[in-house]
């Protein structure tokens, strides 16, 4: 039966991904997918969403839309935003690097990358340095590196870990660059060569680099492994690093305490066979001591502490999910459609939760006219509010996709304090209706989902 309604929810909500409006056309549900902090400024957030993004500087008090039109990358929606202490935002989307000034109001391209026809898929900066950035490059069977930049983004150069020179015919591509929060002049690029997976390791900067293969000769057969990342070095120590790497359908979690010389899996889910999770994993967050991780995919979090075995599905979010941490401070994706928020905090390690946005909260651009998200989202809005999803009241002003009466600098300072935090929500199983009506638990993509869905029914009915 659980089958049955699985697939029947799959091939109902097909159609109505195709054929949605344009603003959603391509992405699927409205969902967020990432969360971005301003370095200095915790009032100012940047939440990436299949939607665009929305923005809040008042602490998550009041939200407004930025559509993707506005924003300029076409299909290769960013996966994260880095936001500087100077109000700069950042993003490699995958086949360029971006940014606006204006805490997204305008967006350009930047000028090093494209026209050399480099795709940037990686982006890092060190907290205690945050003028200091490095950028991998990952466009297959084209030349590929990592970059630095010691001016906040303006210029960038070379560094010594290059692909395809004069010398070096490797077709290496570099999907992610991690630097070590405790010494920044460890440095960590996952790499995909013809020969196999790699791990780049500096530990002066980028001046010299150690390669270290990946065989996972556990995920070699009866095909290879694949989609190997770098996603996060300790906070307290830079030999000790988390990484991703996908095989057979499977994506797996892994950890090394040596440098990145050795992985082991370490995500079980209870009560699964394999060792390994059935979905794409949007990413994942290590506690300040490193004895607890989260790890999120498109429609559940699991948290793994030291010396568990199994990893817990904690019950919310559902359908939706990502996480950041700041201090203390977890910020968790959530899908508004089924536990009425797209965003919200924890700090007993994702127990309660207090929400920050709810996607009927949305505000429309709150840019300044002459700007692309003021411009071009502004008679975009209407349509957007409409969403079933999103449920804006029409009765509220703005919502006409007239300009918002607050509109101005988007830089403009702290504002006042609004409204007391709403108090914390216990996680309960959200309550699911029968036959195809259930929306829990579903990917972004709807197409996806249908095939997400086949084939966890081949595994978990291998009888059928």
């Amino acid at each position: 039966m659980k089958r049955l309604t699985s697939l029947c929810r799959g091939w109902v909500l097909l159609p109505l991904a195709l054929h949605a409006p344009s603003a959603l056309a391509h992405l699927g549900y409205p969902d967020t997918t990432s969360v971005s902090i301003r370095r200095d400024h915790p009032e100012d957030m940047f939440v990436g969403a299949t939607f665009g993004a929305v923005v809040s500087r008042d602490s998550g008090k009041s939200w407004n839309w930025v559509c993707p039109e506005a924003m300029g990358y076409g299909g290769w929606r960013p996966e994260t935003f880095l936001w500087q202490p100077d109000g700069t935002l950042l993003a490699a989307t995958g086949a360029d690097l971006i940014r606006s000034r204006n805490g997204g109001c305008t967006w350009e391209s930047h000028p090093f990358f494209k026209p050399k026809g480099l795709w940037p898929m990686s982006l890092a900066s060190p907290a205690s340095n945050p003028s200091r950035l490095w950028v991998s490059t990952g466009r297959a069977a084209s030349p590929n590196g990592l970059y630095r930049s010691d001016d906040s983004g303006e210029t960038f150069i070379p560094t010594t870990l290059q692909s395809n020179t004069p010398d070096k015919n490797d077709n290496a591509v570099f999907t992610s660059v991690k630097v070590a929060p405790s010494d920044t002049r460890r440095l960590y690029v996952s790499g995909s060569t013809p020969e196999g997976l790699r791990l780049y390791r500096s530990a002066d900067e980028g001046v010299t680099w150690e390669e270290i293969p990946q065989p996972f000769p556990e995920y070699s057969s009866p095909s290879r492994a694949y989609d190997f990342f770098v996603l996060r070095v300790a906070d307290n120590d830079p030999d000790h690093l988390w990484a991703r790497v996908s095989w057979q359908g499977w994506t797996y979690v892994l950890e090394s305490r040596d440098g990145g010389h050795t992985f082991r899996s370490i995500l079980h889910p209870k009560n699964q066979e394999h060792d390994g999770i059935d979905e794409y994993l949007m990413g994942i967050e290590v506690s300040a001591d490193a004895k607890t991780l989260w790890a999120a995919t498109p429609t559940r979090l699991f948290r793994l502490r030291e010396g568990d075995t199994v990893a817990t599905l904690l019950s919310l979010p559902d359908g939706n999910a990502c996480v950041e941490r700041q201090g203390d401070v977890l910020f968790v994706c959530g899908a508004t459609r089924v536990h009425d928020w797209a965003l919200a905090t924890t700090r007993d390690e994702g127990n309660t939760y207090t929400t920050l946005l709810n996607l009927p909260d949305l505000k429309p651009p709150s840019c300044p006219a002459g700007t692309p998200a003021h411009d071009i989202c502004m008679p975009r809005w209407p349509q957007f509010a409409s969403q079933p999803d999103i449920g804006a009241d029409p009765s509220i002003p703005g919502t006409d996709g007239g300009t918002p009466p607050d509109a101005g600098s988007p830089d403009s300072g702290t504002p006042d304090a609004g409204p007391s935090e709403p108090p914390p929500v216990t996680p309960t199983d959200p309550p699911k209706k029968p036959g195809c009506s259930s929306t829990g638990g579903l990917v972004p993509a709807a197409a996806f989902f249908v095939l997400t869905t086949l084939r966890r029914s081949r595994r978990r009915n291998p009888e059928n």
